[in-house]
């Protein structure tokens, strides 16, 4: 990913934060000597070393996990919130538009999770994850067991461990003050929610947050 220096972010738990927040990700490996992309809800570990672990599965009859190999990297995209920068909402007259965004790339070997216990525990972790914000959270202790399994018969757990992260914070950082305030103030406008998390990022980097 090409970053410039004043958009470079390299503080790991940042950037596990977006994982966290924005985790339906773009997973790329190389099979057969062309680039393959899943889209897929990754669980970030941020305990599971020194950047963290990604947790994920896909369907069996997915062939993109046939290529997991302990030498061969993948890259995890993470599109964090985004949008368009008019530039009438500049104090510089002289601007032209651009879009501000924060991303991240999450390198390392997939491993995959054969033994039955540990996909189970992968499943039950995702579901929590995504469960915990409703009232009555569903777990998989809904289902009954022989169905349960026929289902994950049809999936390939596996972890990433994170060997190296990238993260692009564009957010206007190399614009003056006012054009910052300015292009906030434009966002808001929208009500749109993804304008206004976009907006708390970019007054995070102001605030020297981020």
């Amino acid at each position: 990913m090409y970053i410039p220096r004043h958009f470079a972010e390299d503080h790991a738990p940042t950037l596990q934060g977006l994982m966290a927040d924005y985790g339906f990700a773009s997973l790329v490996t190389v099979v057969d000597g062309a680039p393959v992309a899943s889209h897929l809800p990754l669980l970030v570990d941020r305990e599971a070393g020194e950047f963290g672990s990604l947790i994920g599965h896909m369907a069996r009859n997915n062939p993109q996990w046939r290529g997991f190999t302990e030498d061969a990297e993948a890259l995890a995209i993470f599109q964090g919130p985004h949008g368009y920068i008019s530039p009438s909402w500049y104090a510089s007259q002289q601007a032209v538009p651009t879009w501000n965004y924060a991303a991240v790339h999450a390198y390392g070997a997939p491993r995959i999770i054969e033994d039955h216990g540990a996909v189970l525990a992968v499943l039950e972790r995702l579901v929590a994850q995504n469960e915990s914000a409703r009232p009555t959270p569903w777990s998989l202790d809904s289902l009954a067991t022989e169905f349960r399994d026929t289902q994950m018969r049809g999936i390939v757990a596996f972890e990433i461990p994170i060997s190296r992260l990238e993260g692009k914070y564009k957010l206007g950082q190399n614009k003056p003050d006012a054009d910052r305030r300015g292009a906030a103030a434009g966002l808001r406008v929208s009500g749109d929610p993804l304008a206004m998390e976009l907006v708390r990022l970019m007054e995070d980097v102001d605030n020297g947050e981020s």
